[in-house]
């Protein structure tokens, strides 16, 4: 695919359904965003919201059950409309994916090497000799010592850190325009998910790669991001740059998670975590209303009845809330 356009990914009203014998299940709701090159995107919001549906779709790593609607375009093409088999050459090249256990996305019964090489052989053509060269350059890239050596080996020879930056390595291998990274560090311990978050940060700059970063943690999202998409049922609530998100918050559902985030005595004075109240909401039954009413302290009349579009709130900041729509005189 020709990486030339400035938007290397856009989405555009895309849903994911999932039917079961008891109803079907609304995991994504009509979620729009693009992604520029080189640009960080997060997206946050806790379990069940949609956001690690969102990136397998964009991977068609979903069941054969699952309906996706809408538009997805990467780097200009409608990857929707391509074949299943035309698709495996896309994914892995233009766009690739980072998990959140390196060592179930790692086959044990083969070298790190082997694995390595052979994602080049298939989406380079290269050789064996060539392929050898490009994998010991890729694991010096991601910062693994003695690469020759480590070629060699098997994953469970590796720390959870080095599996992880393994996987990365694979990932780059096809020099793709597009990397997905579904809680890459959860796994693994702080010191190490400084080093990684690092290494994404350093990969950004010196390749021009853009990153989706899915993830729960807002630590993550304010130190590596650069704009942040906050979901919450499927939908998306509010997005908008890292300083739009902490400092600007429009959202109901935003300002509940950031109230969650364990503060410095220094900062902020000694106060308890404020967790949001009530319980996710049921995939199977969507409200008619404002997803996230049921759980909102300023919920409204108005909000239980009808559902609140997408409202800007300043340059590229969004948020899906009557409250907002009402300041902004548009509802």
């Amino acid at each position: 695919m020709d990486n030339s356009g400035q938007h290397v990914l856009q989405v555009t009203d895309m849903s994911v359904d999932f039917p079961t014998p008891a109803g079907v299940v609304h995991a994504v709701s009509n979620v729009s965003f693009s992604l520029e090159r080189g640009e960080i995107l997060g997206i946050v919001g806790e379990s069940g919201s949609g956001k690690s549906t969102t990136a397998k779709a964009l991977m068609r790593l979903l069941p054969k059950s699952a309906r996706i609607t809408g538009d997805i375009r990467l780097l200009g093409h409608d990857i929707q409309s391509v074949k299943k088999k035309d698709f495996n050459r896309v994914r892995g090249k233009d766009v690739t994916m980072i998990f959140q256990d390196p060592m179930t996305s790692l086959n044990p019964v083969y070298t790190v090497g082997n694995q390595l090489m052979e994602t080049l052989k298939l989406h380079m053509g290269m050789n064996r000799m060539a392929a050898s060269r490009r994998a010991v350059e890729l694991l010096e890239m991601v910062s693994i010592p003695q690469p020759e050596i480590r070629l060699k080996q098997y994953p469970h020879e590796f720390s959870g850190g080095m599996r992880q930056r393994v996987m990365i390595a694979m990932a780059l291998a096809g020099n793709p325009a597009v990397l997905l990274a579904d809680e890459p560090t959860t796994a693994l311990d702080v010191t190490i998910q400084a080093q990684i978050l690092e290494l994404m940060r350093e990969l950004k700059t010196r390749l021009s790669t853009s990153i989706i970063m899915i993830t729960h943690d807002l630590g993550i999202v304010s130190d590596l991001c650069d704009r942040v998409i906050v979901m919450y049922g499927g939908e998306l609530m509010e997005t908008g740059t890292i300083d739009d998100l902490f400092y600007r918050t429009a959202h109901p559902y935003t300002k509940g998670l950031l109230n969650c985030l364990p503060q410095t005595a220094a900062s902020k004075g000694l106060k308890r975590l404020e967790p949001i109240g009530g319980t996710p909401l049921d995939l199977m039954m969507l409200p008619e209303g404002c997803a996230f009413a049921s759980r909102c302290s300023r919920c409204m009349k108005l909000c239980l009845k009808r559902r609140a579009e997408l409202v800007s709130v300043g340059d590229g900041h969004m948020s899906r809330c009557w409250l907002t729509a009402l300041e902004k005189g548009v509802a």
